[in-house]
């Protein structure tokens, strides 16, 4: 792995980010099995304790070959695996990465612990990893996904056409948003005041 970008962990005061283990995988099978949302992601159906075996696994070779550097998602207040998260697409000669891969368990989804991932991960790269940019992408049917990415401030870059084939064998475009060091004082301020609503929670 880059020597940029270490393991590390994140912690809010609803969420922990920890680095990602095989230890994590039965738990985020427990809360990940067969959810709508994997049509959007690259690994196809996840289904049984086996396909996140797999997941975690592939993960962790792409930590081993420095690009990704992945994170299991622990809910504080009860202690539950929440999901899973990571910086991919390190790049550490020109100070950028991309979050994303990101993906929770339903009972977390629309709660404090999808903004705090967000906020500690933007934070750790702006002002630990003095990133210059930092990079989103989504599904271009992910409409969901593109509206809490444009919530926090981070600006759209456009559409790369016939990006990926998926699983399921659909050619899927995807829309690219990002946040330069500039931006980064007023997308915080956004997470921020996003996150006090959760606070008398």
């Amino acid at each position: 792995m880059s020597k940029w970008v270490e393991r590390v962990t994140l912690q809010g005061k609803h969420v922990r980010l920890e680095p990602l283990s095989e230890f994590h995988a039965d738990g985020l099978a427990e809360i990940g099995n067969g959810h709508d949302f994997w049509k959007f992601m690259l690994y196809g159906e996840m289904k049984t304790k086996e396909d996140f075996r797999f997941f975690v696994n592939d993960l962790l070779e792409k930590e081993k070959a420095g690009s990704d550097l992945p994170f299991a998602v622990v809910h504080l207040p009860s202690g539950k695996i929440a999901g899973c998260t990571r910086y991919l697409n390190i790049m550490p000669k020109d100070r950028g990465l991309e979050i994303g891969g990101t993906w929770y368990g339903l009972e977390f989804q629309r709660t404090a612990v999808n903004t705090e991932c967000k906020y500690l991960l933007f934070k750790h790269a702006f002002e630990t990893l003095k990133c210059i940019r930092v990079q989103l992408k989504t599904d271009s049917l992910n409409v969901r996904s593109q509206a809490a990415i444009e919530r926090i401030g981070a600006k759209k870059e456009g559409v790369l056409r016939n990006h990926m084939i998926t699983p399921e064998g659909r050619i899927r475009h995807s829309v690219f948003y990002s946040v330069i060091d500039a931006e980064w004082e007023d997308v915080k301020k956004k997470l921020e005041e996003m996150m006090k609503k959760y606070e008398s929670h």
